[in-house]
């Protein structure tokens, strides 16, 4: 089986606002894929040496750019960033908040397919464009737009509040007030690690357990069900670039410290929430189809839970996190609090979850979010995490959601054996 290999990249600072400096796509575009190329060790000169061999491609993720800054055609603005990219093979890949997975995907593939030596993944999403009850209709296309988000504020927080709503209904032990008091904890985690990360968007935020535990507060309003604000992620402006190489590309360089693709899961669920929770009643899983999705990575990488140093969940809510961990294989399912109580997923833990801040705490611009997250497991087996670096990662997985988790996207990376 041939390696794939992660060179580096680049995450803009998720805390900025775009909008107010007076820039758009183009800017964004420009400055991340230049720093995603020098974080990889290449240049525009590179790209233009490997075009004219026809071994490099580009991969774009977004979300929903048609709705946010009027834009399609997304692959082709490449073109707008430097003239390096005139010829160079590039397409714009959707799936949700997973979008920008599954532009890794199909650049991990046609690597692996001997058709290039470089695939330059870019994830990217501008948010604030519009007010927040507007942005949230547009996410609602994540959704069964017109069965499930159509005419509904704020769409996703109650779609996640019901999966809430599911877990203590499906877990009849698990008492209410110790799974949201877990839930709590989880977004404090998240906010904490963010104060560890020189690019998350709520590095400057407080959050402490009496706050994110007073749902339905002035200072915490419920926003969905059960969840409150402290449980949702955020509205973000970002970019995160991930550069992917073949074998023999870093033979020829003599590339040594890379770390490889070690296994990948990609499972699709049904996308309505209603029929998801109909067709898994005899799983003990919540979620059974992101717990095969995680079971394809372990097999395809020959490893298990126990090898995994570092976790990325997709924590667009905390309910989601939650539903995560025993996903991961770190408890039997509905038993997820024991991980949060004990320590487990917390910084010093033996298995920390979203050590940089997760999309609660880094940010969570849909279009970047798979791409940040390869690129943080990249920076944890590679030693380059700096504040919110694990000692000694070896091997980290990613979980990357789209939708109500209908599109589930699990990424193995380590150092190579």
């Amino acid at each position: 089986m041939k390696k794939v290999y992660i060179l580096g990249g680049a995450q803009t600072d998720f805390e900025r606002n775009w909008k107010k400096e007076g820039k758009g796509m183009v800017a964004l575009l420009k400055e991340a894929v230049a720093d995603g190329l020098t974080g990889a060790g290449l240049s525009f000169e590179d790209v233009r040496a490997l075009n004219r061999e026809d071994r490099v491609a580009c991969f774009v993720g977004n979300f929903i750019a048609e709705k946010y800054t009027e834009q399609g055609h997304l692959g082709a603005f490449l073109t707008e960033v430097d003239p390096a990219f005139y010829g160079v093979p590039s397409a714009r890949y959707e799936a949700a908040c997973a979008s920008s997975s599954a532009a890794i995907d199909a650049a991990r593939t046609s690597i692996r397919a001997g058709d290039r030596d470089v695939a330059i993944v870019v994830g990217w999403e501008l948010m604030k464009t519009v007010d927040a009850r507007t942005g949230g209709d547009f996410l609602g296309r994540a959704a069964y737009y017109e069965k499930e988000a159509k005419g509904i504020e704020l769409p996703f927080p109650k779609l996640f509040g019901r999966l809430a709503d599911e877990t203590l209904r499906k877990y009849p032990a698990l008492e209410e007030k110790r799974y949201m008091d877990a839930l709590a904890r989880i977004a404090c985690i998240n906010y904490a690690n963010a104060k560890r990360n020189p690019l998350a968007q709520t590095r400057q935020w407080f959050m402490n357990f009496a706050q994110a535990s007073a749902r339905g507060t002035e200072t915490n309003p419920l926003v969905g069900g059960r969840l409150a604000v402290s449980d949702c992620s955020q509205i973000t402006d970002g970019a995160a670039v991930v550069v992917l190489a073949s074998e023999d590309f870093v033979r020829r360089r003599g590339l040594t410290g890379r770390p490889v693709i070690k296994g990948f899961g990609h499972r699709n669920a049904p996308l309505r929430f209603d029929r998801k929770v109909a067709e898994q009643p005899d799983s003990p899983y919540l979620l059974p189809w992101t717990r095969q999705a995680v079971l394809d990575a372990y097999g395809r990488s020959g490893l298990t839970v126990a090898d995994m140093d570092v976790f990325e969940a997709h924590d667009c809510f905390t309910s989601s996190e939650y539903a995560a961990l025993s996903a991961f294989g770190l408890t039997p399912p509905g038993e997820e609090y024991r991980a949060v109580e004990c320590g487990l997923i917390a910084p010093g833990g033996a298995k920390p979850v979203n050590s940089g801040g997760g999309l609660i705490g880094c940010g969570h611009p849909v279009g970047a979010t798979g791409a940040r997250m390869l690129l943080d497991l990249y920076k944890q087996v590679t030693g380059a995490a700096g504040g919110y670096q694990v000692p000694d990662a070896k091997n980290a997985l990613m979980l990357n959601i789209g939708g109500t988790a209908t599109t589930n996207y699990v990424f193995i990376v380590g150092r190579e054996d």
